[in-house]
């Protein structure tokens, strides 16, 4: 996401869900881990009753979707997101849920008072943060003591730098966003909390059509210079590291959690 830091690219990409969906749909046709990533972060929440939870960058909201026993133990839950069309699309998304409040938030400058909150979730999106520090503060400062920071975000060695090798002699290098990875971002939040534990999802991509796969790379800005090739070439490539009738994508994706 060729430096994705700018905060108006990042708008440009997440202005309304339809390239967040597209590269959304090929993990839900072709991971290998059939629990899907969703449902494990998911699973790892510890939410309780009567807990008032914030979550920041919250995209299409589809991880809430048939979670409403869940919701309706919360006190409150808050889904907020920097785009007015994500936050369309998840209240969309769960519009017959109740107990949900949807708010336009920019993680660096949280709109609510000293801890206020049992649990703040930014999942997939400090990477795309310009100043790291002013949103780990601002989600310190909203979080109650002892309360949990759910962050998940990937790795360095997935799905980008699998697609940036294949494709390196036509120019192409991994210009993902690395602020935020698996592997530095234990420190970055250990500057901040008490205690960070690192969760690690096992998964890959078994594709078997590959025009699903040339759309995926098509929607990513990260993905600039294959953008200039003609999808057919782009195509064949990927078939010529095919095995069998299988493309073998590597992903790398976990969470972190935090505590106050």
């Amino acid at each position: 996401m060729s430096n994705i830091n700018n905060t108006d690219s990042v708008k440009k990409q997440y202005a309304n869900a339809g390239s967040l969906s597209a590269r959304m749909s090929i993990h839900d046709k072709y991971s290998t881990n059939k629990q899907g990533f969703r449902n494990w972060i998911f699973a790892n929440y510890k939410i309780e009753d009567g807990m008032r939870i914030l979550e920041l960058g919250c995209g299409t909201g589809d991880i809430w979707k048939s979670r409403q026993d869940t919701i309706n133990r919360a006190s409150e839950l808050i889904l907020s997101d920097f785009s007015e069309g994500m936050l369309a699309s998840a209240k969309a998304a769960l519009s017959g849920c109740e107990n949900i409040k949807y708010e336009l938030i920019d993680i660096q400058a949280i709109p609510y008072e000293d801890e206020a909150f049992d649990i703040v979730i930014a999942n997939m999106m400090l990477y795309h943060v310009p100043v790291m520090g002013k949103a780990l503060s601002e989600v310190y400062r909203v979080l109650k003591q002892g309360g949990k920071f759910y962050s998940a975000t990937y790795g360095e060695h997935g799905i980008m730098e699998y697609l940036a090798k294949i494709f390196a002699p036509y120019g192409v290098r991994d210009d993902s966003s690395k602020s935020f990875t698996l592997q530095n971002g234990d420190v970055i939040l250990k500057r901040y909390f008490n205690s960070v534990e690192k969760l690690l999802y096992i998964d890959s991509l078994a594709v078997t059509n590959i025009d699903d796969m040339v759309e995926y790379i098509a929607s990513m800005s990260s993905m600039a210079a294959i953008g200039g090739m003609p999808k057919s070439r782009v195509k064949e490539i990927l078939c010529e590291n095919m095995t069998g009738d299988v493309l073998n994508v590597p992903k790398e994706y976990g969470m972190f959690v935090s505590t106050k």
